[in-house]
């Protein structure tokens, strides 16, 4: 085989190696996380005896979100744990034998970082804002339409806390029969409703019940007196009475990043730092993948090169990046109590980075 191909053969063979390492570890990092975030969702299935199909779904959403966050960490930990492992098993020996340098063996680890980076810009420009859009869609749908689901015959069935309902039967054409219903949202002067018959719906505000040939009874607080209403048609909305009971404005996570950059007057001081900083954050975030590819990259490569390897400074790269996690999140908060510090998002992301390529290719020549 040509020497000139050697090198293109071991690009292959290394990125081999990290690209099917990377996918593993991602994938078991965004189950283990996604296991522990669903956890929350499980009370509310089993309660309201929700299909699988909606826990499945809403967990879903969040799964985009999980990816772009721990891709730039697993870039790190795959790239370490392959180099390592390649000097360990006298690899990186032989590759350096045959005249490849430093940079030349960072080559395949930097071109996997890159495409890492790409699918984090494409998540955070993109995907993770219209999944966090349609997980909190879906979830006011499920809130303000569990009914749907909850109203079987011959239960009384608590739609919310304030609100139950008891349907006697059931027709085939999902209209009911012989319904009560205790309406306590308002406490000084609860309700019970009676009606023959009825059909749920949903409007714009959430379920409502559309009931015909019944009755209202109330006691009047004022004179202690019952009060009966009789009616031939009446609609009861059975949405719940909360302040979240409808979607709250845009929030950050699901705002574009033009939005993001651009705040509307209708925000707070405080709330337009927050989306400044959310928008530096999806900009800058992707960048760490390439920055810890490269500090792994140096302490495996870097330094002085050891036969049988070594465990220092692999253990350093490890806590230096867990320092960057902790000190991004920091300098997040401090940007988002005062503007001004918004350039310290991208200094703390780049400056790393930049150190590390610099370490990396001040080794220009091979060494066997």
């Amino acid at each position: 085989m040509h020497s000139s191909t050697r090198p293109f053969l071991i690009d292959r063979y290394i990125i081999r190696q990290l690209a099917l390492a990377l996918v593993l570890v991602t994938l078991g990092l965004v189950a283990l996380i996604w296991l522990t975030q669903s956890l929350r969702f499980i009370q509310i299935i089993v309660d309201h005896g929700l299909s699988p199909f909606v826990f499945v779904k809403l967990t879903g959403l969040l799964v985009p979100s999980f990816i772009a966050t721990i891709l730039p960490i697993t870039c790190f930990i795959v790239v370490l744990f392959i180099y390592t492992r390649m000097s360990g098993d006298r690899e990186l020996t032989i590759m350096r034998n045959i005249g490849m340098s430093d940079a030349r063996l960072a080559r395949p680890a930097i071109g996997v970082a890159l495409g890492a980076m790409i699918l984090c810009y494409i998540l955070n420009l993109g995907v993770v804002p219209a999944a966090f859009g349609a997980f909190r869609n879906y979830q006011y749908e499920i809130r303000n339409q569990i009914a749907a689901f909850l109203l079987q015959p011959g239960v009384f069935t608590e739609v919310s806390g304030e609100v139950t309902v008891y349907v006697q039967t059931k027709a085939a054409d999902s209209s009911l029969h012989f319904i009560l219903i205790e309406d306590n949202r308002d406490p000084t002067a609860p309700a019970t409703i009676l009606a023959r018959t009825g059909q749920l719906a949903v409007d714009a505000h959430g379920p409502v019940l559309l009931l015909q040939d019944g009755s209202r009874q109330q006691i009047d607080p004022k004179t202690g007196r019952l009060d009966l209403l009789t009616f031939s048609r009446n609609i009861l909305s059975l949405a719940q009475a909360s302040k979240d009971s409808t979607p709250a404005e845009t929030d950050a996570t699901e705002a574009p990043l033009h939005a993001l950059l651009h705040p509307g007057s209708s925000l707070t001081r405080q709330e337009k730092a927050k989306w400044l900083v959310e928008a530096q954050r999806r900009l800058t975030a992707p960048l760490t993948a390439v920055s810890f590819t490269l500090i792994g990259l140096v302490a495996t490569l870097g330094g002085v090169f050891r036969r049988h390897g070594g465990l220092v400074r692999p253990a350093g790269a490890v806590a230096l990046v867990t320092f960057l996690v902790a000190l991004g999140l920091g300098v997040n908060n401090l940007a988002a109590r005062d503007v001004s510090l918004l350039p310290l998002i991208w200094v703390e992301t780049l400056i790393p980075g930049l150190i590390a390529a610099f370490l990396l290719l001040r080794q220009t020549g091979p060494r066997g």
